[in-house]
């Protein structure tokens, strides 16, 4: 019995739990902290957390040897922007599909999306909201648990909106109800914005997701409009920071960006409309710009998007990606953002190309999904680099990111706290 006890146990699990001593050899290693690239170093990792880098370092006789001397060894990279609980790719196209199923059918379908963004190098990511509000704690919880395969998640819960704004459910008879999920995030006035964090609070949530601005994937909405008043928006950085939580804002319009800087948001997802005065904004607040700038391809590709989505898109693409390169030339702190979802879950990495191709050199781009992406999350002394105390998440691909960044595209190799996902 014991015999078959211990046959069951091992073959439960789909990956090799960590040795407790690991060496990675790497024949190129990125510190985007130093913004170089390392030959020939060796990484200890012990009970998940790098213990030491450097070249002819001692390796433990017994400790278990992962030879990437032939490839490109780079930190866990970090997505700020997804939406990981949003059901498959196709339901995300118009969120009228989130009528067409429960919420354990959109929490069950949700998994896939999980194993694929970290097999695609992402071992950590911000989730920015979910119509079915807190079904990205459950998701969270159980990768934590180990029930399931994905990244390292720090969720939002629910939007924060007003009543019918850029977070709403949307698309229906006005007289139907929705059940408290569909509606869980939705405030107005200072003190009902204060209501709701204070409930996210208390659901376990790790940063506040607000909607300051209209939205392009929201029927009856207008991009260009302001959603929430300054006092709205500064109520809410206020409250949060009560429970230690960071705010992040989605914000199209200029207006909408700028109140959300001045009220003292983290960042700003999308960003698409900002001019120079919120750029310059941007950088006195010390914000991050959080620019999704790869998305546009997804949504006029997509045979499901609706007609009024592409019309809200119009232009906004290339608006957006030209206000990325001011951005970047300006100075202004930048993170990588995707809003996965819009493109297929695990496709991330095809934003970098975009980066570089408006405005930023490789290494750049990196920094934005390492070092910068973890100080925007509040994680720098754990996450971002490749350091000791820091965990042990690396990914490695075959080519040079900083001559081709789209080598990005093709990871070879994923750890995340010194466990083996993919291996080639």
């Amino acid at each position: 019995m014991k015999k078959f006890l211990a046959i069951l146990l091992a073959c439960s699990f789909s990956v090799s739990l960590p040795a407790q001593v690991v060496a990675v050899k790497a024949g190129t290693l990125i510190d985007p902290e130093a913004g170089k690239a390392l030959q020939n170093q060796t990484i200890l990792i012990r009970n998940g957390k790098v213990d030491a880098v450097g070249v002819n370092l001692t390796i433990p006789a017994d400790a278990k040897v992962i030879d990437l001397s032939h490839e490109t060894v780079l930190p866990g990279l970090i997505n700020c922007h997804t939406h990981l609980a949003d059901g498959n790719h196709d339901d995300y196209a118009d969120p009228v599909n989130i009528f067409k199923k429960t919420s354990a059918q959109f929490a069950l379908e949700s998994v896939p999306n999980a194993k694929v963004t970290l097999e695609s190098g992402f071992t950590t990511v911000r989730d920015v909201g979910t119509y079915r509000a807190l079904n990205d704690v459950a998701l969270r919880d159980a990768i934590n648990k180990g029930y399931i395969v994905g990244p390292r998640m720090f969720v939002a819960g629910a939007y924060v909106t007003i009543t019918g704004g850029a977070g709403s459910d949307s698309g229906l008879s006005p007289d139907l109800n929705l059940p408290w999920n569909m509606h869980y995030g939705e405030a107005d006035g200072p003190w009902e914005v204060r209501k709701v964090i204070r409930k996210l609070a208390h659901d376990g949530v790790d940063h506040i997701k607000i909607l300051s601005s209209g939205a392009v994937l929201t029927h009856g909405s207008n991009p260009n409009s302001q959603e929430f008043t300054l006092e709205e928006l500064q109520a809410a950085v206020d409250e949060a920071s009560h429970f230690g939580l960071r705010v992040e804002s989605h914000a199209h319009s200029p207006q909408g960006i700028k109140n959300a800087i001045i009220a003292g948001v983290a960042s700003i997802e999308h960003a698409t409309m900002i001019d120079d005065e919120g750029i310059a904004l941007a950088k006195q607040h010390g914000t991050y710009l959080d620019m999704d700038i790869y998305d546009d391809e997804c949504i006029q590709a997509n045979k499901n998007t609706p007609k009024d989505f592409l019309e809200h898109d119009a232009e906004l693409g290339q608006i957006q990606r030209d206000n990325f390169r001011k951005a970047v030339h300006a100075g202004a702190k930048m993170s990588f953002g995707t809003d996965a979802g819009v493109c297929p879950y695990g496709t991330d990495a095809k934003q970098f190309a975009f980066m570089v191709k408006y405005g930023m050199t490789s290494m750049q781009a990196i920094q934005s999904a390492t070092i910068n992406a973890a100080d925007l999350l509040g994680k720098r002394d754990l996450l971002g680099s490749i350091k000791p105390g820091k965990y042990a998440d690396l990914i490695a691909v075959s080519r040079d990111p900083l001559a081709d960044v789209s080598a990005l595209e093709h990871v070879d190799f994923v750890m995340k706290e010194g466990i083996v996902y993919k291996q080639k």
